[in-house]
């Protein structure tokens, strides 16, 4: 007999920002992340084709509170319990959270704490 495959909550992943990545805070209070392209191709593309060595990527009121909640710490359950208290009149706010979480990771800024989760 082969046994069953363990199934994972994705409540239970806990998000640890990518420490690759700087960041730094506006005066409105979102957040700015920063990548830096480097590597032969990066370099190629910068000088031929006017790229930025560094890309800003600003977050919105709702990202921003959710970057600066990841601690490394609480799972996705935890952080959705806060970020739905104060977001209170968000519709569909697990749904957007979820979304905002597997973007950033689809993008290299956070990772999963523990196993390798897909």
């Amino acid at each position: 007999m082969r046994k069953k495959k363990e199934s994972e909550n994705y409540l239970d992943f806990i998000p640890v920002r990518n420490p690759d990545f700087a960041f730094r805070t506006e005066e409105d209070g979102t957040i700015t992340v920063l990548v830096e392209w480097t590597g032969f191709y990066h370099r190629l593309a910068q000088r031929f084709f006017h790229r930025p060595r560094v890309s800003e990527i600003k977050l919105d009121t709702y990202g921003s509170f959710i970057w600066l909640t990841i601690d490394g710490k609480k799972n996705v359950f935890e952080i959705s319990e806060i970020f739905l208290a104060h977001f209170d009149a968000l519709e569909n706010g697990m749904t957007r959270l979820i979304q905002f979480l597997e973007i950033m990771r689809d993008h290299h800024l956070i990772t999963w704490k523990g196993a390798d989760k897909t």
